[in-house]
């Protein structure tokens, strides 16, 4: 398989947490970042809108609701 090499920067904190997260689950940071992006990409616009910040409170709480009533309904986000 071909891979892709990106650089990421973090602030400090997000830094910390990430290394917490990876010592906790036991994987490297390659891994974690990988995984989440491989995740995030697949998301709909939506979700990847909230994630990035990109939506008000009231909109965010609009979207949650939307979700949780598209899980009740078919059992899948």
């Amino acid at each position: 398989m071909k891979r892709a090499i990106i650089r990421i920067q973090f602030d400090l904190e997000a830094k910390r947490a990430l290394d917490d997260l990876c010592e906790r689950r036991g994987m490297t940071q390659i891994a974690v970042t990988s995984r989440l992006m491989k995740w995030f990409v697949l998301q709909d616009e939506a979700i990847q809108t909230a994630v990035l910040g990109g939506l008000s409170e009231p909109s965010m709480a609009t979207l949650a609701k939307h979700i949780l009533e598209k899980i009740a309904k078919d059992g899948k986000a």
